[in-house]
């Protein structure tokens, strides 16, 4: 058995550095964490950031998006997402409310599948 204190990262693989660097800053706005470029993160909340990485830096390919979708959680998903429909994102559809929570599903300019969320009803 091992013990895990916490998640660090997620790894998010993408084709163009540049261009999803763009769009994880400018378009959602995510705080940069700084570093030299190559491996560019992004501050998640308190405890976890996601960073892009293009496996071609590490001897892969890019071989499919990540397809379950990595939970933003922000103060109101309608503003959220109308903020981002503004700037051109598009959304998977309708936001969804489980009774518990709303969803608004959209992707990065890779495929990685993402989401707005926010948990209404109390735990």
């Amino acid at each position: 058995m091992i013990t895990v204190e916490r998640t660090d990262f997620i790894s998010v693989p993408v084709t163009d550095l540049e261009r999803s660097t763009r769009f994880y800053a400018e378009t959602l706005g995510l705080p940069r964490i700084p570093g030299d470029g190559s491996w560019p993160e992004f501050q998640l909340g308190e405890n976890v950031s996601l960073y892009l990485i293009d496996p071609r830096n590490i001897g892969r390919e890019f071989e499919a998006p990540h397809s379950a979708g990595i939970a933003l959680r922000v103060p109101d998903v309608a503003e959220a997402r109308a903020r981002l429909e503004q700037a051109g994102v598009e959304f998977d559809g309708e936001t969804f409310d489980t009774g518990v929570c709303h969803i608004a599903r959209f992707r990065d300019p890779d495929g990685n599948a993402l989401m707005l969320h926010r948990r209404y009803a109390p735990s």
